[in-house]
Order: C-alpha cells, then structure tokens, then sequence
C-alpha cells in the first residue's frame, strides 16, 4: 500500500558543517532591522547563512488579523536583500507554531548542520513565556543581538537569570557554535528603532475626531 504521509518540506541549502543562524519571528512586517541583525550574526559569528523562519502564528499574541504565511513570505523575500538570508514556511509545512518543535524537527531533519538560534534582546526579556523555553536553549548555541529599549529588561530577565552560568564572553563570539548548548552570547552592535508593532501602528487609521 503506498504512504499517505506528506513530503518532508524542502530546506534551504545546508549541510555537515555548515553554520546556519535561525531567525523566527512572524515578520508582520518585515523591515530593515531583521535583515539587520542577519547581518550582524553572519559577521560576528562567521555564519554561512541565516535562515528567516516564518510563523504561521504567534502562540503569544492574537493572528486573528495576521496576513497569511505565503504574503508576509513574500514581503521578507523583498526586504532580505542577501543571498546568504533565506525565507522557509517549515513551521506552516510540519504544523506547528512552537518554535522548540521547528528546532526539533531541524535537529533530526538536518544533523550535521551546526545551528544558532538568534533572537533580539526584546524576545530575550520574554522567552521564559515561550513553550519548553529550557528545551529550546538546550538545543543549540543562541545569540541575543541587543535591541533598543531592552538591554537591561534582557539581561535581568527570568530566562537570563536562570541561563547565566552558560552566558560567553562577547570577545568569543566566533566560538560560540563549538560549545555545547546550553550556550549563549549577547552582542552589541549597530541598532535599529525599527519593530513590527510599531511599523503595524503607524499603517493604522487615525481615530475620528
């Protein structure tokens, strides 16, 4: 009897020792400061690629008025601007919106590729509310790429906190990929004001007077 499973989505290009920096967010919109801090990774870190995951859903916030996956997909393949940043919908394709199940998921689909998961110092602040948030730091290196407004919101959080002992030296940011996760880094670099939810308000409507 033939298999009713589906395929396994197609990845962007990776493999045994190439190092993959990982970018999720719901890129609604997408704007300058994420392919910013893609850059920032690939520099600092020596990374030969970021990968922009696309959520179908944040679990944290209302997706009642989020654009569907395909047109905020589109919207971040016209800002990228880099051969070396690519879009992927994995999460949309394996069912999910937990990004501990799309690390996962790449862990068994992709095991010789070496991964950081990066995220701006904002998420950083509240990544003790995300699912499994212990497991996720667990998978693989992260780098925290400071933000405007949440340096020290992010370094005094929960999950900061809890995850101090296994916090590098900024100086061994090259290093970060050989150390056994946990493992993280906060980076300072340029910074951009820029944010979705700001980019979302300024689109909206004045209120009538």
């Amino acid at each position: 009897m033939a298999s009713t499973l589906a395929p396994a989505p197609s990845l962007p290009p990776h493999g045994r020792s190439l190092r993959i920096g990982l970018l999720g967010g719901s890129f609604n919109p997408p704007h300058a400061a994420h392919r910013l801090i893609s850059l920032i990774a690939m520099r600092r870190l020596g990374l030969d690629a970021v990968w922009w995951l696309v959520t179908p859903g944040n679990p944290l916030k209302d997706a009642s008025l989020l654009p569907d996956i395909a047109t905020r997909m589109d919207w971040a393949r016209a800002i990228k601007q880099h051969p070396r940043i690519h879009i992927t919908g994995i999460e949309d394709k394996i069912g999910t919106r937990f990004s501990v199940d799309t690390l996962n998921w790449l862990k068994r689909r992709a095991p010789g590729t070496r991964f950081v998961w990066l995220m701006g110092s904002d998420n950083l602040a509240s990544f003790h509310r995300w699912k499994d948030w212990t497991t996720i730091a667990a998978l693989m290196p992260m780098a925290v790429i400071d933000r405007p407004g949440s340096t020290l919101k992010a370094t005094r959080s929960r999950a900061a906190t809890a995850l101090a002992a296994y916090r590098r030296p900024e100086h061994l940011q090259k290093a970060l990929l050989q150390y056994q996760a946990p493992a993280w880094i906060m980076l300072h670099d340029k910074r951009s004001t820029l944010s979705s939810t700001g980019l979302r308000a300024r689109q909206k409507p004045p209120l009538p007077r």
